[in-house]
């Protein structure tokens, strides 16, 4: 399959917006995603228009997308935690970093490298802007998703915690000089 990754442009929110819903519909949705279709879906167009405008420019946050044949197939934001600032964890950070969330392929295109695209062109962007690693929280009964983000370079940090969806760890991948 040919597929290209990309950071979403602004004028793209109807399609951010879609691409979201269906991640919140997916199978495993309930040990992947801390929001709900019914929350998701609740927010008016204002928000989503102002979510991809964020999303689309600027170094605090980006999105990316994975498209073939004009199709949005797979997609990852990643939050970048400048150092000295507190992590989600209240937790300050020693060195700067990408904190990675909203990561899904479509069921029908997983296996065909979408998702190490999308964290390879997340990696290089976090990189241009001098951070030192990726990082992610994954449900603890994620299985299919820690044994991807192991297979593309994350390690277990050790870090556990209980999010609103239940318990979570924390993986982390060097990026820049320290990556694979």
């Amino acid at each position: 399959m040919i597929f290209t990754v990309r950071r979403v442009r602004a004028d793209e929110w109807e399609q951010v917006r879609d691409l979201r819903l269906d991640a919140v519909r997916d199978q495993a949705a309930a040990i992947a995603f801390l929001h709900s279709y019914e929350e998701e879906s609740a927010h008016d167009d204002e928000f989503w228009q102002q979510r991809t405008e964020g999303a689309a420019s600027g170094d605090a946050v980006a999105q990316f997308i994975a498209e073939a044949d004009g199709e949005w197939n797979g997609t990852l934001s990643v939050l970048r935690r400048v150092a000295g600032s507190t992590d989600h964890h209240g937790r300050t950070v020693t060195a700067p970093r990408g904190d990675v969330v909203g990561v899904y392929v479509r069921p029908e295109h997983r296996g065909v490298g979408m998702i190490d695209a999308l964290f390879d062109t997340a990696a290089q962007w976090a990189d241009s802007l001098g951070d030192s690693r990726l990082t992610l929280d994954v449900h603890a009964d994620n299985a299919r998703a820690q044994a991807a983000y192991r297979r593309i370079g994350f390690v277990d940090t050790g870090v556990r915690f209980t999010a609103s969806i239940g318990p979570e760890l924390e993986m982390t991948r060097p990026i820049g000089g320290g990556a694979r």
